[in-house]
């Protein structure tokens, strides 16, 4: 696999289904890119909020990879949706406090004109070993 295809050197198939692009991580901060398709709509025409959810758990989910130094498992998010989605998105997550079993994280996404669209917060468990690929 290709370092480009992946995110932050670690192979997320759904991240690839999804568009999701990897832009950096500088500071204890990740940033991440989403141009919304077609597919990634609701009835309304705006982004779905599953698409909305997955960019968040992707943005702090790989914070905490990068300072944990190991995968994660996301064990909880709270999301708040502020405004529609449209166009390019971009996210940033980063761990507001890590330790050695859990580590807390905060996420935002704003649109191509800095609009914030959503923001969450979640928890992270560094993983034991490296999981298993699903069958």
């Amino acid at each position: 696999m290709r370092e480009q295809d992946t995110i932050f050197g670690a192979d997320i198939p759904f991240a690839r289904l999804c568009g999701v692009e990897a832009l950096g991580y500088a500071e204890g901060r990740t940033r991440l890119r989403l141009r919304l398709r077609d597919d990634h709509g609701n009835n309304l025409g705006i982004a779905h909020g599953g698409v909305i959810c997955t960019l968040l758990d992707i943005a702090m989910g790989t914070a905490a990879r990068l300072a944990a130094g190991r995968p994660v498992l996301t064990l909880d998010m709270q999301t708040r949706f502020l405004a529609p989605g449209r166009g390019l998105l971009l996210a940033e997550g980063f761990v507001v406090r890590g330790g050695r079993s859990v580590l807390f994280c905060e996420a935002e996404i704003r649109g191509e004109g800095g609009d914030l669209v959503a923001t969450a917060s979640g928890l992270f468990k560094p993983a034991r070993s490296e999981p298993a690929p699903a069958a």
